[in-house]
């Protein structure tokens, strides 16, 4: 490797020789300090400039939100605020009571289950019953149209007579004392 300041040690001409140019003055420096001070200065004016718009933009979106809601809080009657704040509490008894319904149609339909043999012979018993009740009926019709059934009434004591007819030998004794 060759160092660049070693070859030209021995020959003093073709060292060059610093310029002018390249060595600033006093007064370079105090310009380019002025224009450094003027750069900051600028760009420190932009920063706050952008400060200033962004919170006076959150400052306005402030205002509004907070007027939003105080406009809301006063239109808001007492009564609806009051129905607001009781809300959780009714969804969580009409929560409950929705599941005690469920519990309860579900052990409905447990027993229904149950007892539905036993609703099946009712039906198959019922209709025995109402066949044998019309017999019955149309054997007393038919009976009725016997003669001397109506002694037979009066004889047995049957009630049905007794109220039809009204008793001649209670009246008619009563009378004679």
């Amino acid at each position: 490797m060759t160092n660049p300041k070693g070859s030209d040690r021995h020959n003093p001409a073709s060292r060059a020789k610093p310029s002018s140019s390249r060595v600033p003055t006093p007064g370079d420096i105090l310009a380019a300090a002025q224009a450094a001070v003027e750069a900051a200065q600028t760009a420190a004016q932009a920063a706050v400039e952008v400060a200033q718009t962004a919170a006076g933009q959150a400052l306005d979106s402030a205002q509004v939100t907070a007027s939003a809601a105080f406009d809301t809080a006063v239109r808001l009657p007492p009564a609806s605020i009051q129905l607001a704040a009781q809300l959780p509490d009714l969804i969580r008894s009409l929560t409950t009571a929705v599941e005690r319904l469920n519990a309860t149609i579900d052990r409905l339909d447990r027993t229904l289950a149950l007892a539905e043999p036993a609703f099946v012979a009712y039906d198959r018993l019922l209709t025995r019953l109402e066949s044998v009740t019309a017999l019955g009926e149309e054997v007393v019709s038919r009976l009725d149209k016997l003669p001397g059934v109506s002694l037979l009434g009066r004889i047995t004591g049957s009630r049905e007579t007794a109220e039809a007819e009204p008793p001649q030998g209670k009246s008619g004794g009563s009378h004679r004392k």
